[in-house]
């Protein structure tokens, strides 16, 4: 929502709290808006209808997580849908392009899975356990709201200075699912993907000067 919505959203939450005989406070309506500020006001409209008509939990006033389920389903549901449009690309894209999701937390995990190859060619017998990890790490990437990932996923090709050499562009990425949000993962997302890991002997950690270490990045003992 833009915050030109917002005093129809305030009106919203009023109306609906009233119905079940609440009343929306000043703090109470700030709190619904930080939470749902990120959804249509349509769509709050929808999931509100829904809740109100459900035969168990509309006896009770609306709380943020039960729209929120409503609008994205549970963390489960999410990670299954994303599962799927990764084993559906591995198949009809494969490993030998590159490809953009319209969800960031599928190019954070498959990068932690070593890679759209490597996951392409996991082998057939391993995919039941690859659909684990898989699944395991989204549902904790989409939790965390906030992470670095790369904006595309690269496939086995040939790097984009052997195109140029020969006077042709490289290949533009497969874009898989909604084209506008997937355009939005490629422009948010980093070209080198995840800070990298830095590692240092123990030793040498230990005579660094205090204030000499790296804050940004974690540091491993070797």
């Amino acid at each position: 929502m833009q915050m030109s919505d917002r005093a129809a959203f305030a009106q919203l939450i009023t109306d609906v709290l009233a119905y079940y005989r609440q009343d929306a406070s000043r703090f109470v309506l700030e709190l619904w808006w930080n939470a749902c500020r990120g959804f249509e006001l349509e769509q709050l409209r929808q999931a509100i209808q829904r809740h109100c008509t459900d035969a168990e939990r509309g006896q009770f006033a609306p709380k943020v997580a039960d729209l929120a389920k409503i609008l994205q389903g549970t963390a489960t549901d999410r990670a299954a849908i994303a599962w799927g449009k990764v084993h559906g690309a591995m198949s009809s894209v494969g490993a030998y392009q590159d490809v953009v999701f319209d969800d960031p937390a599928i190019h954070a995990v498959v990068d932690d899975l070593g890679g759209w190859q490597k996951v392409c060619r996991m082998p057939l017998d391993e995919l039941g356990y690859l659909q684990h990890r898989f699944t395991e790490s989204y549902r904790a990437y989409a939790g965390r709201g906030e992470f670095d990932y790369p904006r595309r996923l690269s496939g086995d090709r040939s790097p984009d200075s052997e195109y140029q050499k020969i006077g042709l562009k490289p290949p533009a990425p497969v874009v898989v699912g909604d084209r506008v949000a997937a355009r939005q993962v490629y422009l948010q997302g980093s070209a080198t993907g995840k800070t990298a890991i830095s590692y240092q002997a123990l030793d040498a950690i230990e005579a660094a000067p205090a204030g000499l270490l790296p804050a940004s990045r974690p540091v491993v003992a070797a």
